[in-house]
């Protein structure tokens, strides 16, 4: 099991916590920068704003301030940086995020890619609110808010997922 020292970004995990995000790995901007969607073509915390879960567009940097809002996150990648395509092979830790999952027990966890909950569920999956849990957890999937992945944008399931936020606090 790696050290926490030896993960690329911290997690912010605590119990009680509405929501967490979970990506696939930091991208080299993040990593370098040493905060969560740190590239400016990254969409994250934008729509984080414009769905109405934080009440203002926080920069990468606060990263930390988002348990004041119930929210947390992770990667399945900690120990590793780049683009999905760039990671070794083994990358994803799944069961090291189940068990963070199960320990901690968000109301729900958003994976910010289908490629993020395909590989953490086992299956392809759909944008949106998904049938299975991870134990108590409900799981949602939205669409990559990368700058690599703009063609498949939409603003629509982080809004529903906004929705699913406010009704869960």
């Amino acid at each position: 099991m790696p050290r926490k020292a030896d993960h690329v970004l911290p997690d912010v995990l605590q119990p009680g916590l509405a929501l967490v995000f979970c990506g696939t790995a930091a991208g080299k901007r993040s990593a370098a920068e040493q905060a969560y969607y740190a590239h400016p073509g990254n969409l994250f915390w934008r729509a984080l704003h414009e769905a109405g879960i934080t009440p203002r567009q926080l920069a990468p940097a606060e990263f930390p301030l988002l348990p004041q809002f119930g929210i947390g996150l992770t990667d399945l990648a900690k120990r590793h940086s780049g683009n999905d395509d760039e990671l070794p092979p083994g990358a994803f830790d799944v069961p090291a995020l189940r068990a963070k999952i199960l320990r901690h027990a968000p109301r729900v966890i958003a994976f910010t890619s289908k490629n993020a909950a395909r590989a953490a569920l086992g299956h392809a999956v759909s944008y949106g609110l998904q049938e299975e849990c991870i134990g108590t957890t409900r799981v949602f999937v939205l669409p990559s808010p990368s700058g690599q992945a703009r063609g498949h944008w939409d603003i629509g399931p982080w809004r529903a997922l906004g929705v699913l936020y406010r009704q869960s606090l």
